[in-house]
């Protein structure tokens, strides 16, 4: 079964009721990160929610691409609305497999910080549904301590590839 979330816009990032915003410094360059975020493989690697990713177009992606991410709680269908190559990309939920959000939006932004350095910030803003509600800020706080995780993963997913030869 899916649930519809509704297309939302950038400025949903900053006026959604709730947000969660984490940031870490990676060693690796934007363009290095990049490459990671468009290796399906290495999403369930670093990202430990995430069981799959699957691409509905090809190479290169962008603007319109769409995906399928199977966590272990949910599946989502995403539509990339933003896509600037190696700096950001914004993706809205078009669809839940449960009915978690009415809204959702995540946005991935890298700064160069010098040769091989970027400085990460994941942002993810949602309207919850009403059964997300329902959970309370028990709810939110494992939401945002997954979130927290999945950042710091992806700063030690990196360390321990050594994206930098």
């Amino acid at each position: 079964m899916k649930f519809n979330c509704r297309p939302v816009g950038i400025e949903f990032l900053d006026n959604a009721p709730v947000q969660f915003v984490n940031q870490v410094e990676l060693a690796a360059s934007p363009a290095q990160v990049f490459e990671i975020f468009e290796n399906a493989e290495a999403w369930p690697q670093w990202y430990k929610e995430i069981v799959n990713v699957e691409w509905h177009d090809l190479p290169p992606y962008g603007v319109g691409t769409t995906r399928t991410v199977k966590l272990t709680s949910v599946t989502a269908e995403e539509y990339f609305f933003v896509w600037e190559q190696n700096q950001r990309l914004a993706f809205y939920f078009t669809g839940m497999s449960l009915p978690l959000a009415k809204a959702l939006v995540e946005e991935y932004r890298l700064i160069p910080l010098g040769e091989h350095r970027s400085q990460f910030t994941y942002k993810v803003s949602l309207e919850p549904s009403f059964w997300l509600r329902l959970g309370g800020p028990f709810i939110l706080k494992v939401y945002a301590k997954m979130f927290e995780q999945a950042t710091a993963d992806l700063a030690e997913y990196i360390r321990s590839q050594s994206v930098i030869s």
